[in-house]
């Protein structure tokens, strides 16, 4: 297929459900940031895709909004996919650097607007300093998690308190299980990473307001 290289389509995604919503900052920060680079630099974006509460170091192609994205530019002569920087696409290194690597067996060239020139640059200086930043993010988010659960775990030492699970509402059941079936049109079957996901879009999070995990979906498909 040919492909224009005026066409773009764009990406977002915010890790956390703390941070969806309308009132919120994060998706209206990437797309005027996206938008913009997109004006300046005569790019058409012909769609967006945003990926709500789905964590940096999932898969690319497991993640709902970037599956879509994959099919759009498979089949509509796409060449570009804009992301505000490249942290929006990926906080694992190793998932940063296969997915990019995905994009260009595609055709398609990955430009964070904050750094165009990240992932074009194939020099060993250039792979290199991406390698480095990369280990750099994803370092700040294992940190990160490392500080929670710390907090975590010294409030149940001084509550004396470790909570059972809560039930889950039917509803949230009921969708579920409805996320879980085979799609008509390809026969496969979300991941569990993947209905979490969705579930958070579709505004069911947990008893502490954040999103399901893989293993909380897996309970809710198998109890």
């Amino acid at each position: 297929m040919d492909r224009n290289p005026a066409r773009a389509v764009a990406y977002y995604r915010t890790s956390s459900a703390a941070n969806v919503g309308e009132e919120k900052d994060s998706l209206r920060r990437q797309q005027e940031a996206v938008r913009q680079y997109a004006r300046s630099h005569g790019l058409e974006i012909v769609a967006e895709f945003y990926d709500a509460a789905v964590s940096g170091a999932d898969p690319i192609d497991e993640r709902p909004a970037f599956a879509d994205l994959l099919g759009r530019v498979r089949d509509n002569g796409v060449c570009v996919v804009l992301v505000e920087d490249p942290t929006r696409f990926a906080r694992d290194l190793a998932v940063q650097l296969t997915g990019h690597e995905m994009l260009k067996r595609l055709g398609v060239e990955l430009v964070p607007a904050n750094c165009p020139e990240h992932f074009r640059d194939d020099t060993p200086t250039a792979v290199m300093v991406r390698q480095i930043l990369g280990a750099v993010s994803q370092f700040e988010k294992a940190q990160l998690v490392r500080k929670l659960r710390a907090a975590r775990e010294r409030k149940r030492a001084e509550t004396g308190r470790c909570e059972g699970r809560s039930p889950v509402a039917a509803p949230v059941l009921a969708e579920a299980k409805r996320l879980a079936r085979r799609s008509p049109k390809t026969g496969q079957r979300r991941s569990l990473r993947a209905i979490a996901a969705e579930l958070a879009r579709l505004g069911h999070l947990g008893p502490s307001g954040k999103p399901y995990g893989a293993e909380s979906v897996k309970r809710m498909l198998t109890g």
